[in-house]
């Protein structure tokens, strides 16, 4: 017999309850669980609470051997789009740690973990319009509500777009389309994302959440083994992307907000995906701000 014993992980009971501000559960006896976003059960938003929490849970659901898929989504007709203001507060009080401690590390966590955490397959149900839709996209099978809208907006707010959607972009659309959709802000319908191969299928939303357990329900006949396997060569190149791409892009678009300070508890990307020119809450101090950064364009050697 051996002389010590297996250290445990949480089991499902005990992180349903510890992740349940962020994320409704529900898991099938076959191991099948449903991950969906919301904050305090109203549409998700985006804080660093959440920003954080979403590594967490990829991590914890990764290590526990009794789940055998997850499906991902989130709450309502937005998806990553409004800011919680009052949680990001943070950046504008203590930037240097909160841009290190919580968007660096944070950001990075949330992808790492989905990715090289997590042995099973996993469906991405893209529910809503919005930005950081890699959540969903970086899963095995990403499906997409008829209504939605996704884009990459950090370049319009004068924001180095290398936080993960641009991962996803540069691989699966290439270089020169996602570098057009990267400068540009292009948005995409849910047919649009189907033709650059954003997506796997497009489906109404009222079919969403049915469509995705049906895909999870043929992936389940499978053996376990198996299909296990199977997701982790389907995750390879998601790995090779991560080590090439994410630490420096995420490392540069930090250093581009001390460059260039943009505040994101004054950020208002939810008008802009509704077709409103607004920015942000409060247009004067984004004025003032712009005006402030101008200082750092150009060495007070350079102008003498």
């Amino acid at each position: 017999m051996s002389k010590t014993k297996f250290v445990k992980w949480p089991k499902y009971e005990d992180y349903k309850e510890m992740f349940k501000e962020h994320f409704y559960m529900e898991k099938r006896d076959d191991g099948v669980l449903l991950v969906r976003m919301h904050t305090k059960g109203e549409p998700q938003l985006w804080s660093m609470e959440l920003h954080r929490a979403i590594g967490q849970m990829w991590r914890i659901v990764g290590s526990d051997s009794d789940i055998e898929l997850v499906i991902f989504t989130g709450t309502g007709e937005n998806w990553i789009n409004e800011f919680e203001s009052e949680s990001w507060a943070p950046e504008i009080t203590e930037p240097a740690y909160t841009r290190y401690e919580h968007m660096f590390i944070d950001g990075r966590r949330m992808l790492i973990a989905m990715i090289q955490d997590v042995e099973v397959p996993t469906i991405g149900v893209l529910s809503g319009t919005g930005g950081h839709a890699e959540l969903a996209l970086m899963c095995d099978i990403c499906i997409m509500s008829d209504d939605a809208v996704i884009a990459d907006p950090h370049f319009l707010y004068d924001i180095v777009p290398g936080d993960g959607i641009h991962s996803c972009l540069i691989e699966l659309m290439g270089i020169r389309k996602a570098a057009y959709a990267m400068y540009m802000n292009q948005k995409f319908t849910a047919q649009q994302a189907l033709e650059f191969g954003l997506i796997n299928e497009v489906v109404p939303r009222d079919k969403l959440l049915p469509r995705a357990y049906e895909i999870a329900d043929y992936i389940m006949a499978r053996h376990r083994t198996i299909r296990r396997l199977t997701a982790q060569v389907i995750k390879r190149p998601w790995k090779q992307r991560i080590v090439d791409d994410l630490d420096m892009t995420f490392g540069t678009e930090m250093f581009g907000d001390f460059c260039k300070n943009v505040e994101h508890a004054n950020i208002s990307s939810v008008e802009w995906f509704k077709g409103k020119d607004v920015l942000f809450h409060d247009e004067e101090r984004s004025k003032k701000l712009a005006k402030e950064s101008k200082k750092t364009e150009t060495s007070k050697s350079d102008k003498k």
